[in-house]
């Protein structure tokens, strides 16, 4: 495996680590109750550190298809969520979902910064670097 690659899976586990972390602490010690929307992105992030760290470990880059994966589909999910809580058309057809409204904002740092945009954000570094990986997988080949 290139460094390059093996930096690739250690950016990707640093990202979903902090992105667990943050999830957990907003939940467990701030208190804010996730909603459903939350859980999703939640369950498609918090393997991903384990996906990378084990292809860290195993010094095995194939594990950037799969991250890839998990990043799109909960990225998918973030820039929904986020579209239901800033933009009014989205906001009033979108669905009820649980006890927690999903267009409910518990952060909003600078006007746009929720905590769906924190997720559509370390989604979209971890595919990017995912698909970078892949893209160095084949030059190798």
């Amino acid at each position: 495996m290139q460094k390059r690659q093996e930096n690739g899976l250690i950016f990707i586990s640093i990202v979903s680590l902090v992105a667990t972390l943050g999830s957990l602490y907003f939940s467990q010690i701030r208190g804010f109750e996730p909603c459903t929307l939350c859980w999703y992105q939640r369950i498609l992030m918090y393997p991903i550190i384990l996906i990378a760290g084990i292809g860290l470990f195993q010094k095995n880059a194939n594990s950037a298809l799969t991250t890839a994966v998990f990043a799109f589909i909960g990225g998918g999910i973030s820039l929904y969520h986020y579209g239901i809580q800033k933009l009014a058309f989205l906001s009033d057809s979108a669905p009820a979902c649980g006890d927690v409204p999903c267009t409910g904002q518990y952060i909003n740092y600078f006007g746009f910064v929720t905590i769906p945009f924190l997720a559509l954000l370390a989604f979209l570094l971890i595919a990017i670097t995912s698909l970078f990986m892949m893209k160095w997988q084949k030059e190798t080949k």
